[in-house]
């Protein structure tokens, strides 16, 4: 239907109540209209995300519960067992994540299937954690991550615990692709799903396993437990779990920012609730400067994210981004396991593709292979769930760009909990000998070469950003760009056309032959498309240079592109 029929057709369909219509009726804007309804809310690798209210292409009750219907007959098909093991549920803070997470509840139970709920908010790794440690064939997170406030999801795990990957969501698009019309949607009342045993709260014993499995990955206890830490949890889901760590861990100089401690939906400190910008550290800074803490750490609202800032000599923070955290994460981890002759044989640190290579030369230092996946925590953790059948590797790490890391394989999505915990005991470790993560930073830089980054995200919102990320992608595909001062084009990598090995995706990747490189990409979850640059040079300045005029140039072209 054109997008005037289906708006219409909630308004006139008595499925759905009078606050929704009423909120349909207030839109005066017909461009507003149109975006609501122009399309339905896609749902694939990455689940559901979209802005919180009325319409197909929007978070609410009615798509979620499309969604969740969708799930169940995928879940179904699988027989009897299946639908007994259930799904386990979990939501964040934001606005309706509760609602969101109790209608898939009774949707599943409607439908036969047991579903498993937290009785609060919750980190999406613990969801993953859940989902392996209760055996349930699948899971949902009702999240929207770090988004703006006015946004929410709804992501779907299997039963190994890592997101689903394209065959199990393509599976649930076609089953949702069945169901024509709402009213086929089956739905329990929550008193009587629990009443007949298909709904259940979990139980807290999975918080302290949880708690106990994080612990257990300790790697050194010959640290600086005195360190001074400010801990932001930016208004999520982090807050319990990540000070619980902290202090079951031994640090007891911990300090949480108080305008950012509680749970908040509207993020009233900060509006957009990413760790990945340093803006989200303004409160942080300025405690921090108060406290003379040696390190800020903040998490993002589902806590799977995790960015710091570091204390300078002259008492200023500077932050670290995903690639520098990655490569320090990745040195520490190997270089104190090899003190230990503990990094197994078949060891492996896996990565994205546009993720930085510092970590790939660290790891080769210490004969540690080096495995790229697309983008996604659900690439990186299907190495782990391939390995658990195989045996033919030992995941140890995995980790990319956007903040996002995971040690060992107790969980399998990128958990802030048990980095947090890292990044603190790291920190403590070098404390203890005089240094701080930038002193390490720069000595690794030095070994290895002055790996720079810089990422770009070009918002374009609606249909019309649509089209145009869409035409920014074809004309970078039918025509390179050969050379950029002295950097020649080497090779170009289409993930869409060629054969990479790996799962077909929109993402250009260009070598130029000094070692530099960079990639675009359309966000799979936002309305931007993303360029990351990378360069390498022995010099700090030059390496720094490369990156200033590759932005230049290919920002130029990006413009150019109507």
């Amino acid at each position: 239907m054109a997008y005037r029929e289906n708006y219409n057709y909630w308004l006139e369909n008595d499925y759905f109540d009078k606050e929704t219509k009423d909120e349909l009726r207030a839109i005066s804007d017909e461009s507003e209209i149109e975006d609501r309804f122009y399309k339905d809310l896609t749902f694939g690798t990455a689940g559901l995300r979209g802005k919180i209210g009325a319409g197909t292409n929007r978070m609410n009750k009615y798509t979620v519960s499309l969604a969740s219907q969708g799930l169940a007959a995928t879940i179904a098909k699988r027989g009897q067992e299946a639908m007994d093991r259930g799904v386990a549920i979990a939501y964040d803070v934001r606005h309706f994540s509760d609602e969101f997470a109790e209608v898939s509840a009774r949707v599943l139970a409607a439908n036969g299937i047991k579903a498993y709920l937290f009785d609060g908010i919750r980190p999406a790794p613990m969801l993953s954690y859940a989902v392996r440690y209760l055996n349930t064939m699948a899971g949902i997170v009702v999240t929207a991550s770090h988004n703006p406030r006015d946004y929410n999801g709804y992501k779907v795990y299997w039963e190994e615990g890592s997101q689903i990957l394209d065959d199990i969501a393509e599976e649930v698009l076609e089953e949702i692709d069945k169901i024509e019309d709402f009213n086929k949607i089956k739905i329990m009342d929550l008193d009587k799903g629990i009443k007949e045993g298909f709904i259940e709260y979990i139980d807290r014993q999975v918080d302290e396993k949880y708690n106990e499995e994080l612990l257990n990955l300790k790697i050194s206890n010959d640290i600086d437990k005195d360190i001074k830490i400010v801990y932001s949890p930016l208004n999520g889901t982090g807050n319990i779990p990540v000070r619980r760590i902290l202090k079951d861990r031994g640090f007891h100089n911990i300090v949480v920012v108080p305008e950012q401690e509680k749970p908040d939906p509207d993020f009233t400190t900060i509006g957009y609730p990413n760790p990945e910008d340093e803006k989200a550290f303004e409160y942080s800074i300025a405690l921090g400067k108060k406290e003379d803490a040696d390190i800020l750490l903040a998490t993002d609202p589902d806590c799977d994210r995790v960015a710091a800032m570091v204390k300078e000599d002259d008492g200023e923070y500077k932050f670290i981004n995903g690639n520098q955290m990655g490569a320090l994460l990745v040195n520490y981890i190997l270089s104190r396991r090899d003190e230990k002759n503990n990094i197994p044989d078949d060891g492996v640190i896996v990565k994205s593709i546009v993720t930085g290579n510092l970590s790939k030369a660290i790891a080769a230092k210490y004969n540690v292979e080096t495995i790229e996946t697309l983008t996604g925590f659900k690439y990186i953790c299907e190495e782990a769930n391939r390995y658990d059948k195989t045996g033919e590797n030992t995941f140890i790490f995995g980790y990319e760009e956007s903040i996002g890391y995971v040690y060992g394989t107790y969980v399998r999505d990128k958990d802030a909990v048990i980095t947090s915990m890292l990044i603190a005991e790291m920190a403590a470790y070098y404390k203890k000998r005089g240094k701080s993560l930038l002193d390490i930073l720069e000595e690794i830089y030095e070994e290895y070469g002055y790996y720079k980054e810089e990422l770009i995200s070009i918002v374009l919102e609606g249909l019309d950003g649509s089209e145009r990320i869409g035409r920014i992608m074809v004309d970078f595909r039918e025509e390179a760009i050969e050379e950029i001062e002295d950097m020649k084009l080497e090779k170009t990598v289409d993930y869409l056309l060629d054969d990479t090995g790996l799962p077909k995706t929109n993402a250009l990747i260009y070598f130029l032959d000094d070692g530099s490189w960079y990639a675009l990409r359309p966000s799979g979850t936002e309305p931007k498309i993303k360029l990351y640059i990378y360069s390498k040079d022995k010099n700090e300045e030059k390496s720094e240079k490369k990156i200033k005029d590759i932005k230049e140039t290919v920002l130029k072209r990006i413009k150019s592109i109507d």
